[in-house]
């Protein structure tokens, strides 16, 4: 048997995703022949016959001849179909809508979200979303396709949405991937669709539902096929508490059949548990729910591709995202302990600390982590703990970088952040492309306030004269006013002569008998220096620069700090030095 392929949403925050799944619901449901659109736990099931109906010209001017009895939509958008809904060695998901406003482009979760879809190797078209936002769109009332939409649109319309359009394609190019509107590509193997779409009227919708079926139907075939008398094999979407019924657990279906009775094995916070289904769950069909006495239909029998709700006893340590599996010996229950192996780990050396609320998102995330280089100390499940903090504060002295808890849709406790939040790093998330995210902000914030704590201390380059008739104490400390000629005086640096010799360190800056901290070039200031005695020391009309060591040197020439003239000074400061 063919199953209908699984179908998840992605794009930037904002872009239309969750407004586009529901105009797929919305106008598939109001389309519909009776008894046709199906709700499942977690899901929306779109029957072929509702495909036809609404993308029945496309799919005969492309020749998709379907033999899928459908499309599986998971109603959950964007990351966590791919983190929770997870088999061994992939996501479940068979291809992914990435959404796209056509008003802004690809923005930095589209390119996290395009990680996600390399990462687990799913095929994925591009719905270029909100084009009834382009000035001048002339907007359909009713669900049509966006070929016959763009044959009513003015050329100019026409001319922006090609520039959007290509702008996006050209992003694409940028990460090594080839991409064009859906009516001018040639070979669908080497080349993305894009297809412009509105989720608010609804325009593309039957340009989305032929190429999901038709690019499912024509290249995954082998991948959709499943045996359905062979033992369920699924992912666990959530644990819940259903009024009248206790614990239950949300199953997502990929392969086989479940039957009532059947025996059935999950990871728990204890383990590999196992469990007897006690009942087998469905929303009843979506028209129906207002007007039904019953939320739920019960049924002897489930086959994949489908969401249900199981009932059996002691199901409230199941582990979201964990496998589900129906078993009949011991020896298929170990292949499933085999499955969870070496996704919680703690590795020796230094790393971040990662903390995650299921099996499928701590394993998505700790890959994620891996491509961008990212060393990691340990991935565990569950909420952060003191020993985390701990463990994240040492590596943290030794490595600024390293020194961060990660805790992805996971509460962290107010009393640790009071306690360690200051020196250790927290990124908190309920978005896994937003955690990468988060964390490349918080390196690059912590690397500038590292070097801000560098360049306070170090010695900034600076050439003054001594004033002739401006010595007002000769010693303990010297008493003098200054013309800055080149840089910036700053307290605190040593003051050298033109032989590099050192006259002392300078500990007051004044104005007019105003305290400064520094003085810029042109400005007549006077200056109180330690340990300089006029005549030994210092002459009036002398030149006077500011000591840079080696270290101070090289770390002012490769920051942007200075100007082409500070730069000049520096190099002439550096030869006295390096003479003397």
């Amino acid at each position: 048997m063919i199953r209908k392929p699984i179908v998840t949403v992605l794009g930037h925050v904002d872009h239309g995703k969750t407004s586009l799944l529901d105009k797929i619901r919305g106008s598939t449901l109001a389309k519909k022949e009776a008894g046709g659109i199906t709700q499942h736990i977690g899901a929306t099931e779109v029957p072929l016959s509702v495909i036809e109906k609404i993308s029945g010209d496309l799919l005969k001017k492309y020749r998709f001849k379907l033999k899928i009895p459908g499309l599986f939509f998971i109603d959950t958008p964007g990351h966590e179909a791919f983190t929770n809904l997870r088999k061994r060695g992939g996501s479940i998901s068979d291809i992914a809508i990435l959404v796209v406003d056509v008003m802004q482009g690809c923005q930095n979760q589209t390119y996290e979200a395009l990680d996600i879809l390399r990462h687990y190797r799913v095929p994925f078209i591009v719905a270029l979303n909100k084009v009834d936002m382009i000035y001048g769109w002339r907007k359909e009332k009713e669900i049509v396709s966006i070929t016959e939409s763009l044959k009513k649109q003015d050329k100019t319309v026409l001319e922006e949405l090609d520039k959007k359009l290509y702008s996006v394609v050209g992003q694409l190019h940028e990460r090594g991937l080839q991409s064009e509107m859906f009516d001018r590509v040639e070979d669908f193997t080497k080349t993305i669709v894009i297809v412009p779409v509105s989720a608010i009227s609804g325009e593309g919708l039957p340009e989305i539902l032929c190429f999901l079926a038709g690019l499912s139907q024509k290249y995954l075939e082998k991948r959709l096929e499943i045996h359905p008398e062979e033992k369920a094999r699924g992912v666990v979407l959530e644990t819940k508490e259903e009024k009248g019924l206790g614990k239950t657990i949300d199953v997502i279906l990929y392969d086989g059949v479940v039957r009532l009775g059947d025996e059935f094995g999950v990871v728990s916070s204890k383990g590999i548990e196992k469990r007897k289904v006690k009942a087998l769950l469905q929303p009843r069909a979506l028209e129906e729910i207002r007007e039904a006495k019953s939320k739920f239909e019960r049924k002897d029998v489930v086959y994949a591709a489908a969401g249900v709700k199981i009932l059996a006893s002691d199901l409230e340590n199941v582990l979201a995202g964990s496998p589900f599996l129906v078993f009949e010996n011991e020896e298929e229950l170990l292949g499933l302990k085999k499955e969870i192996e070496g996704i919680e780990f703690e590795s020796v050396g230094e790393g971040v600390v990662v903390r995650a609320d299921s099996l499928g998102s701590l394993e998505a995330l700790v890959g994620l982590l891996k491509e961008k280089g990212i060393k990691i100390k340990k991935a565990k499940i569950g909420s952060p703990t003191k020993k985390d903090f701990s463990e994240a504060l040492a590596i943290g002295k030794k490595n600024i970088e390293l020194g961060v808890v990660i805790a992805f849709n996971v509460s962290v406790p107010e009393e640790l952040l009071e306690e360690f939040g200051k020196d250790v790093g927290v990124i908190e998330s309920k978005v896994i492309y937003k955690i990468m995210e988060d964390y490349k902000e918080w390196v690059e914030k912590i690397k500038k306030e590292e070097r801000e704590s560098i360049f306070k201390k170090i010695a900034y380059p600076v050439k003054i004269r001594v004033l002739p008739g401006c010595v007002f104490r000769k010693s303990k400390p010297a008493i003098f006013g200054v013309k800055v000629l080149e840089g910036s005086l700053r307290k605190g640096v040593f003051l050298i002569k033109e032989d590099g010799s050192k006259i002392g360190k300078i500990r007051e800056i004044q104005e007019k008998g105003k305290s400064l901290e520094k003085a810029n070039k042109g400005e007549e200031i006077a200056i109180s220096v330690e340990g300089a005695i006029f005549e030994k020391d210092f002459k009036e009309d002398d030149l006077l620069y500011s000591y840079i060591s080696r270290e101070d040197y090289r770390l002012l020439r490769e920051s942007n700090l200075l100007n082409i003239e500070e730069k000049e000074l520096l190099d002439e400061i550096f030869e006295i030095v390096r003479r003397a």
